[in-house]
């Protein structure tokens, strides 16, 4: 099976790489990490003018999804230009509110943009509730709309990442959330965002290392660099096949080996990258840094490398 993507499937990837080359990502990951928010909302807003959260909403509230291949495609963009915010729970938040009496009262914000969604993972930690206007808690009674105010932000390892913990107060939205499904949709956005990380860290360290002289040669020239980017490469070429062909099937095993994959792929470049870039890639003031960061924490969210590998073992592909 190929999982090429048609011509207007291409269309719509490079359009949204347009769009994100020209919106100075890193200075809006920057900004959003010190918690100003206004840049990121305006950037939010086009990427959803773009169609982006709307392959996950239903054409009745305002979508134009489910669509899960070109939302694995858009992901790809979004994280090889280091877009800050919670884009994977978005898109979950939109899933477990889908078929619900108040999927018309979210789901049209949350597709046009005008709102962002977070949810709790288990412990009650959440993506970027301090931006958030809708704040999903998963219970086992069901799930609910935090309407208290989160709690302070703790800094995680990808600084664009900001942590809150949702107050357990709130209102019953349903009894009977999709969790399942929503943890599908959320781990495969994942997946395809970390193949978009370990993209762009290729690409960056690649011009990196042509650019760099050492004895009058470029350092890309070595033939022990050029094995450590083989490596990655090769890492990153084959976990893309799996990210949309899970896009496809939806199988929880092939998705699960897709955000194994990809997460793993993006993590051994950013080991790469790091390496081969020497001490400048350490500091927190080169551009690297946002996609080396979050290649780290995307590894392990909605899905660390053992739970995931355990899924597939126990499920089978």
């Amino acid at each position: 099976m190929r999982f090429l993507p048609d011509a207007g499937q291409r269309a719509f990837a490079g359009s949204l790489h347009a769009l994100l080359s020209a919106a100075g990502t890193p200075a809006v990951a920057r900004d959003w990490a010190r918690g100003d928010h206004a840049r990121g909302r305006a950037l939010w807003s086009r990427i959803a003018g773009a169609g982006v959260f709307g392959l996950a909403v239903a054409e009745e509230y305002g979508g134009a999804g489910p669509h899960p291949v070109e939302l694995a495609l858009a992901f790809v963009e979004l994280g090889r230009h280091a877009v800050p915010g919670p884009l994977a729970e978005t898109v979950g938040a939109a899933v477990l509110l889908a078929g619900s009496a108040p999927a018309r009262r979210f789901l049209p914000g949350l597709a046009a943009g005008t709102d962002l969604a977070t949810v709790a993972a288990p412990g009650g930690w959440a993506v970027d509730g301090d931006a958030a206007s809708v704040r999903l808690r998963p219970a086992p009674e069901g799930l609910y709309l935090s309407t208290a105010p989160p709690g302070p932000v703790r800094r995680s390892l990808d600084p664009a990442r900001r942590l809150t913990r949702l107050a357990p107060a709130g209102e019953l939205l349903r009894a009977d959330p999709p969790y399942d499904r929503a943890l599908l949709w959320t781990r495969l956005a994942t997946a395809a965002q970390a193949l978009g990380v370990g993209l762009a860290l290729l690409d960056r360290t690649v011009d990196h290392v042509r650019a760099r002289t050492q004895f009058g040669v470029p350092v890309g020239s070595f033939q022990a660099v050029k094995h450590r980017l083989a490596d990655a490469r090769t890492a990153l070429e084959f976990a893309r096949p799996l990210v949309f062909g899970a896009a496809i099937s939806l199988c929880p095993a092939e998705v699960a080996a897709a955000k194994l994959a990809a997460g793993e792929a993006a993590y051994t470049t950013a080991r790469t990258a790091l390496h081969l870039h020497g001490a400048i890639g350490y500091t927190a003031e080169y551009d690297l840094s946002l996609w080396l960061t979050k290649a780290r924490a995307l590894r392990s969210a909605w899905g660390t490398p053992e739970e995931c590998r355990d899924l597939v073992l126990t499920q089978g592909l």
